[in-house]
């Protein structure tokens, strides 16, 4: 996968989710041309414009080898664009990967495996966004609750990357875009 400095431009369709829930956010398909300049299948942060409007974001995986942009109100607004619109976007990878928040329970948990968190904190980045991933990519409560658990587990025997998950969610189909109204 080719890393680019030049920005990647091209349009999509600002799309509402089928299950918004509160709120009016919408959300658009990276084509895969512009993915494909990206560094990683997985969560990607990345700064651009939007029809012109300056944001940095993180984009998440569509599990097609893809990615996917949510589009808060706030910045579809002030790019003066509505559900439906087609717009221009120029993106490009961050010069450096911002640290994910950590969830509350993961960080209650790491706190109390003082083992865990030493080898947590000597993690890159790009491996904290992936153990996150992971732990918030469960669908059930009961299953976040156990890779809380498991996490801090391997991390404690001194593993620093999450194996066997598929961060594009391409291969597990665990991950993918919202499904459209």
């Amino acid at each position: 996968m080719p890393k680019t400095k030049t920005p990647s431009r091209f349009s999509a369709v600002l799309q509402r989710p089928a299950r918004a829930g509160a709120g009016g956010w919408t959300f658009l398909v990276l084509p895969k041309s512009a993915s494909d300049t990206l560094p990683r299948r997985g969560r990607t942060s990345v700064e651009g414009t939007l029809n012109g409007q300056p944001f940095q974001a993180r984009l998440e995986p569509d599990g097609q080898k893809s990615h996917w942009l949510l589009v808060d109100d706030a910045l579809r607004e002030a790019a003066g664009a509505q559900a439906g619109d087609t717009v221009t976007l120029a993106i490009q990878p961050v010069p450096k990967e911002p640290e994910p928040e950590l969830p509350a329970d993961l960080e209650q948990a790491l706190l109390a495996a003082p083992a865990a968190q030493a080898v947590w904190d000597a993690t890159t980045t790009l491996a904290r966004v992936d153990w996150i991933h992971w732990i918030t990519s469960a669908k059930q409560a009961s299953t976040r609750a156990k890779r809380v658990h498991d996490a801090c587990d391997m991390l404690a025997s001194g593993k620093k990357r999450v194996c066997c998950f598929d961060t594009s969610g391409f291969y597990s189909k665990a991950l993918g875009a919202p499904e459209t109204k």
